[in-house]
């Protein structure tokens, strides 16, 4: 190999290095997915007041992160578990309502994901237990001809803030994400 060549072969293999994958990095962003779930604006809640039918009923986590039942009025359960939200309906019940009110909350349907980028129909979907990028993708119709699909870009709200991290397809995905499917170079 001449010189000459040697030199078209660096110059040739230096932007290529960028594309190969090194390990996707999700430190940080790992700690976000290990807690516990915990509830914001687009959770729908099946909330059960034991002995109280007319308060008992499905109710939507608004965009001030409430949820508003009667005699009660407007109760903040964003960022709280549904342990934590059954807790402070019952602190309210208890002020006045009913001598020893016994709550439960459940999650009826979880808020939804959101997927951009190379995939065939992005936008809004609902979110799926178990899910994946991957089933992710699959949801929104597919990849398209140009879509990276060896890993993706996922945006989630973690404690007081927001995180972006690189993650393999095989990557599990929560209520509220926003995952963004890159175009791929070759």
């Amino acid at each position: 190999m001449n010189r000459r060549s040697a030199l078209l072969l660096l110059a040739c293999a230096g932007p290529l290095a960028g594309c190969a994958s090194t390990g996707l990095r999700t430190e940080g962003f790992d700690d976000a997915a290990r807690g516990p779930y915990t509830l914001a604006s687009g959770d729908r809640l099946r909330i059960i007041v034991f002995g109280q039918d007319n308060l008992s009923n499905i109710y939507a986590v608004d965009g001030s992160g409430r949820i508003v039942m009667p005699l009660i009025e407007a109760v903040p359960v964003a960022g709280r578990t549904t342990t934590q939200a059954a807790r402070a309906i019952e602190d309210r019940l208890r002020g006045g309502f009913l001598r020893e009110p016994r709550v439960t909350v459940e999650i009826e349907a979880y808020r939804p994901f959101f997927i951009l980028g190379e995939v065939t129909n992005s936008g809004q979907f609902p979110f799926v237990n178990g899910m994946t990028v991957q089933t992710a993708v699959a949801i929104a119709g597919g990849f398209t001809a140009r879509a990276a699909r060896t890993s993706a870009e996922i945006t989630r709200t973690a404690g007081d803030g927001i995180v972006t991290a690189s993650v393999p397809i095989t990557y599990p995905v929560r209520p509220g994400d926003t995952i963004v499917i890159k175009e791929r170079w070759f």
